[in-house]
């Protein structure tokens, strides 16, 4: 299969949100063997107006990379024992992500980390060019369902109801 274009990630996190579904996220590991996981579900966060993103919070350390062109990847640890994979999307400047919380059968952006070996190493991986992680093309998706995005009472009615969580049927 085919890598996943810079072009692809370029569009904001709803759309990338999305359009993830039914991809496949490839992780190369250490030994050169290459496991494939079917994504199965996802969650937009929609830059600095976003209450729930990092970003709205303003350009840190931790969020530089959400500040980068679509296609890098954001990783970031909770709980002291959780690494989150995110994926950048749209333009420079324009911070936005999309969580990775569902692969195959695995539920749960914790389960997925930890399922990958993803750690801070991953952190501003480039998914056009990466040798360790990359995500393939798959026939697009139709059949999925929203839902309110999860565990961010923080942000506030308006942006915790958002349905920007994309789960595959």
């Amino acid at each position: 299969m085919k890598r996943l274009e810079i072009g692809f990630y370029k569009q904001d996190a709803v759309t990338v949100a999305e359009k993830l579904l039914g991809k496949i996220l490839v992780r190369r590991w250490n030994d050169g063997i290459e496991s494939r996981y079917r994504i199965t579900e996802t969650e937009a966060y929609f830059g600095e107006v976003d209450k729930a993103c990092h970003a709205s919070k303003g350009r840190t350390p931790r969020t530089e990379i959400m500040f980068a062109e679509g296609g890098k990847v954001y990783v970031y640890l909770i709980y002291g024992m959780y690494w989150m994979l995110n994926v950048v999307t749209g333009n420079e400047n324009h911070p936005q992500a999309v969580l990775i919380r569902g692969i195959d059968t695995i539920k749960g952006s914790g389960k997925v980390g930890r399922e990958l070996k993803i750690d801070k190493t991953f952190y501003g991986e480039n998914l056009v060019t990466s040798s360790k992680i990359w995500i393939e093309d798959a026939k697009e998706i139709y059949d999925f369902q929203t839902a309110p995005r999860v565990g961010i009472d923080y942000a506030g009615e308006e942006w915790k109801s958002k349905p920007w969580r994309f789960i595959l049927q």
